[in-house]
């Protein structure tokens, strides 16, 4: 029997889903997966997410950790990887790196980091209350941006695995060039910094209807030579393994033989397809 995992699972506490880590490990038992990554949204920074409808509060954090914890222990059926998911800043560096130690060191401390760009300046282009701002931009501009940040943040020794590699596409908006130098870049970065990149199920609940990456944006970096997860991106306990075998059919088409489980910063699983 093939083994199923879902490497991107949040709770309430990121202040945007629903469901304590106790339901969402139970509907992984549930539903028969063999591991799964908590990764909820680490702490932002107070002026980019003033009311923590994006991210954890700070003193939320331990509470987040025990949590996993105690949900791990009540389900030993299922193996349970505390993470957390981090935003890529580029002005807020030192931030994000010195919070990223603090939580690492904290008892049950995640032993995996999620990167991700949500944030192009102070825009959420992502969020769908900032939707409209979308029609104030140029849509190749903000594609060029996205990618220079993400190989920016793939690059930046933050992260071990990047998440939903062409979140950009979101709501539909596409550019009138080609992608083909844009992936190929970000394949090189993804491969130079040895980071694991996810396939999410989430865009297929989304306006664009598509998993993240494309089927051409994962081939270039299966053809680089970067592994890959697969995650959900569970924001409510029934979206855990949300089409993970879809995912881990899209790897399939795309020359992936193998899907890879983070377990920390030095060790990793290997499942066949």
């Amino acid at each position: 029997m093939r083994e199923l995992i879902d490497c991107h699972i949040h709770t309430e506490r990121c202040g945007h889903a629903t469901g304590s880590a106790e339901e969402y490990v139970a509907a992984a038992a549930a539903k028969g997966l063999s591991a799964i990554v908590m990764a909820d949204h680490l702490p932002l920074p107070d002026d980019l997410d003033p009311d923590h409808h994006l991210s954890m509060r700070l003193d939320e954090v331990d509470s987040y950790l025990a949590e996993v914890a105690a949900a791990r222990a009540a389900h030993p059926d299922v193996e349970v990887i505390t993470a957390v998911e981090a935003d890529y800043l580029p002005d807020r560096l030192g931030w994000t790196r010195e919070l990223l130690r603090d939580v690492r060191r904290r008892p049950d401390g995640p032993t995996v980091v999620l990167g991700s760009v949500h944030f192009l300046g102070d825009w959420p282009f992502d969020d769908p209350a900032r939707l409209a701002d979308w029609d104030e931009r140029d849509v190749g501009a903000v594609y060029n941006e996205y990618f220079e940040i993400w190989c920016d943040a793939a690059r930046s020794g933050l992260f071990d695995v990047m998440t939903h590699p062409d979140l950009v596409k979101k709501f539909g908006h596409r550019p009138k060039f080609k992608m083909k130098k844009l992936y190929a870049k970000a394949a090189q970065a993804a491969a130079e910094a040895e980071v694991v990149i996810e396939v999410s199920t989430a865009g297929l609940r989304k306006p664009v209807g598509e998993m993240y990456p494309s089927l051409e944006l994962l081939t270039a970096f299966r053809e680089a030579g970067v592994e890959a997860t697969v995650g959900s991106d569970a924001h409510a306990p029934e979206e855990v393994g949300y089409e993970i075998e879809a995912a881990y059919e899209l790897l399939r088409k795309a020359g992936y033989l193998v899907v890879t489980l983070p377990m920390s910063r030095r060790e990793q699983r290997i499942y066949g397809l």
